[in-house]
């Protein structure tokens, strides 16, 4: 990080960051232990009187989360916040390993156990709702009109038959990260990153090296099929080059309805079968190669800066927003919500209520982004000065305004279709157009046997 950046709001929490890369924009690490309280912690919301906060009868309400340690410490300090400000409320605060999770909720959830209150990956919500895990927020509190007033309209992607069923604190985008020791080298400007499609190409190709042997030796651009790049494509590239991800009633899969799809499909596939600027697990992954300077150029997430922060601290890098195409901008976005599951009412379901509104409040949104790294999910909080001027965080926020957060039916098997259909073509030397239409006809066949299901009920 330059000088000049050094007392960004960035460097203020990078350290305390320790953030993995999930191919769904996510992240998940082990550790639980409170956070310490200090002179730096932001103010707290301010209470509303509710039923639940003034009555006598005492109330405990369950919060689950994966384990990631940046979440748990910081939610641990705000669970203390709201239990003084709603001393007859008690928050028991449950995490589990990532690769546990889903499990522990189709375990318990039915039987009437396990949390009140879940926070959960947006791109599970329809098997969680089709599931009956969860109930839809109360309108009293998170109106439709409301949440698309003050939330980025990515989030609609939390609304499944007209009902709101979860809502979040903070969301992830995707930008451009880049290596300016790498440009320097290269000849390139380390202050005039790529802007469009055909400029990403151009560098990317200065930017690779090989050894006398043709071996990669720096990625160009990184080619991690299973990490970030599905994404890119559904929310960013398809929508660049004209084309839609899904019908409005989120029943058809529109990549192949007109050229926009296989087009942006060729574009993402020649960086690494044609450009051969990149590998699928060179050094690993992708965040591995760009963290050992390996890599020049990277598609990643807002949720990387504090691994990077940690890990390689010298590393003189900076973010711009993805690359445009026909003067069209797109980015993907994704966020981990709050829900409420289906078994509570009454005084839990009150108290529930108002531990939500807290989790979404302005001042906790704040903190969340100083904490933990993630955007502020509201529009009024992520568009802070101090938040869009930052060198890192600022090029994130820029993109929520124009950010696609697309429907999943089932996240990993769409991401798994995803790598087959490219390692066909790496691989086993299958056409663009053969390998692409198979990835639509599986993909479509995926959702028809979900709507089918759900129309069934």
């Amino acid at each position: 990080m330059s000088t000049t950046h050094r007392v960004s709001t960035f460097t203020k929490f990078a350290a305390l960051l320790a953030v993995g890369s999930m191919a769904a924009l996510s992240g998940c690490s082990g550790g639980s232990k409170p956070a310490a309280t200090g002179a730096d912690s932001a103010k707290t919301p301010k209470a509303e009187t509710t039923k639940a906060a003034s009555s006598d009868e005492k109330v405990t309400i369950e919060y689950w989360q994966y384990v990631f340690p940046a979440k748990v410490d910081l939610v641990n300090k705000l669970i203390e916040d709201f239990q003084k400000q709603h001393p007859n409320i008690t928050v028991k605060h449950t995490n589990f390993p990532y690769d546990q999770y889903n499990e522990k909720v189709a375990t318990l959830v039915p039987a009437g156990k396990g949390p009140d209150i879940i926070n959960l990956y947006y791109g599970w919500l329809p098997k969680y709702v089709a599931s009956g895990y969860l109930q839809p927020l109360p309108e009293s509190a998170f109106s439709a009109a409301q949440i698309e007033k003050e939330f980025f309209p990515f989030v609609n992607s939390a609304k499944l038959n007209g009902k709101y069923y979860a809502i979040p604190t903070a969301v992830r985008s995707l930008a451009l990260f880049y290596n300016k020791d790498l440009f320097t080298k290269a000849g390139l400007d380390p202050n005039k990153p790529p802007a469009t499609w055909e400029e990403l190409v151009d560098y990317s190709k200065k930017l690779t090296e090989r050894d006398k042997n043709g071996q990669l030796v720096v990625e160009g651009f990184t080619f991690q099929t299973n990490s970030q790049l599905p994404h890119w494509y559904r929310d960013t590239l398809l929508q660049q080059a004209g084309g839609k991800d899904v019908s409005e009633d989120r029943r058809k899969i529109l990549w192949n309805e007109t050229p926009a799809g296989l087009e942006a499909f060729s574009y993402l596939v020649d960086f690494g079968v044609k450009h051969k600027v990149g590998a699928k697990d060179f050094y690993t992954n992708d965040i591995t190669a760009f963290k050992g300077g390996f890599a020049a150029l990277s598609v990643d997430g807002s949720f990387q800066l504090g691994g990077l922060a940690k890990d390689s601290p010298n590393l003189n890098y900076a973010i711009a927003p993805l690359p445009s195409y026909k003067d069209k901008k797109a980015a993907p976005a994704s966020y981990w919500a709050n829900a409420i599951t289906k078994n509570v009412s009454g005084k839990k379901l009150e108290a529930a209520t108002e531990f939500l509104k807290f989790l979404t409040s302005k001042e906790v949104q704040e903190q969340w982004a100083e904490k933990v790294g993630e955007l502020p999910a509201k529009k009024e909080v992520a568009q802070q000065e101090k938040f869009t001027k930052d060198a890192k965080l600022g090029p994130f926020i820029k993109q929520l305004d124009y950010a696609n957060s697309h429907f999943f039916v089932d996240e990993k098997l769409e991401r798994d279709y995803f790598v087959e259909a490219i390692d066909k073509i790496t691989l086993n030397n299958v056409s663009y157009k053969d390998a692409f239409d198979e990835l639509v006809q599986k993909t479509q066949k995926l959702y028809d046997e979900y709507w089918a299901k759900q129309d069934k009920k």
